[in-house]
C-alpha cells in the first residue's frame, strides 16, 4: 500500500496487518472512490473509469449493509468517521 492509502486505513485496523476486516475494507474502498471521482472531474468521458467507480460504490454499500445488520456501533463510527450518508 502506498502511504497515503496506508494513513488513511491505519484508525480502522484491528492489527498491524489487518486488511480484511469490513472497516479497512470501506475504507479501502472510500479512498479509491474519491481517487477516482478526481479521475473523473478531469476526465468525465472516461467511460472504464466511471463503470469502476460504480462497481466500487456498490461493493462499499454491500459492506455497510453488512456492518449495518451485524455491528450497529461499528456501523456507526465508521460512518461518522468517513463522513458518509447514514
Amino acid at each position: 500500500m502506498n502511504e497515503e492509502l496506508l494513513a488513511f486505513v491505519q484508525p480502522f485496523q484491528r492489527h498491524e496487518h489487518d486488511n480484511g476486516s469490513p472497516e479497512v475494507q470501506i475504507s479501502i474502498l472510500t479512498f479509491e472512490i474519491t481517487q477516482l471521482q478526481g479521475h473523473l472531474e478531469a476526465h468525465p468521458k472516461d467511460v472504464d473509469a466511471k463503470r469502476s467507480l460504480l462497481k466500487k460504490v456498490a461493493r462499499r454499500r454491500k459492506f455497510l449493509k453488512y456492518l449495518k445488520k451485524n455491528e450497529v456501533e461499528r456501523y456507526t463510527l465508521i460512518s461518522k468517521k468517513l463522513k458518509l450518508k447514514v
